[in-house]
């Protein structure tokens, strides 16, 4: 486990269940329709029940899909967190279509977006590294630093990045070690 921070903002690395975090906020790694799925999307709204789903709806009916890099936010429902912030990873191909920078903009819209809504704690999963098959070792120097980058502009109480397995959590720690020292 890490336990660090980056300025003022407590940076944490550790294994568990995202939908147990008692963060204001958890990072949904959702697909593009917002109507849950598998890996982490379907635990959120399985965890979370269906008001979790009831706000999707809506906001798709109000912009369409959620493109690919966008994140949008909704209430938690039946979680700890009270919110659930939903982001698009991008399906990994080769890296030569514009994965690396979509996933960046994932978290970072993910935080953006939490700022611009006064979250002070967040937790985020490892974004497109499931289904989508991003590779891991090269998600978590992306993901990490660029939430690297923006807590150097902007302050949280705590940000986490919850793994679901020692394996992840194992690939992220060497990551961060890294990234933290360039």
């Amino acid at each position: 486990m890490v336990d660090t921070c980056v300025g003022k903002t407590r940076l944490r690395l550790l294994q568990g269940d995202i939908t147990q975090q008692d963060t204001e906020a958890i990072v949904n790694a959702a697909n593009s329709s917002l109507m849950g799925g598998g890996g982490v999307d379907g635990a959120i709204h399985r965890a979370g029940g269906p008001q979790i789903l009831e706000e999707c709806k809506e906001i798709v009916a109000r912009q369409g899909r959620l493109p690919t890099g966008e994140a949008v936010i909704t209430g938690g429902g039946r979680l700890p967190a009270r919110y659930v912030i939903h982001t698009v990873g991008p399906i990994w191909q080769d890296g030569r279509h514009g994965e690396p920078e979509l996933l960046r903009n994932a978290y970072y819209n993910s935080l953006a977006l939490a700022k611009k809504h006064g979250i002070r704690s967040l937790s985020f999963p490892s974004i497109s590294t499931g289904a989508y098959r991003f590779p891991i070792d090269q998600a978590a120097r992306i993901a990490l630093t660029a939430v690297r980058d923006f807590l150097q502009e902007h302050e949280f109480a705590e940000v986490r990045f919850v793994l679901f397995s020692e394996k992840d959590l194992r690939v992220y720690e060497e990551a961060w070690e890294e990234v933290s020292s360039s």
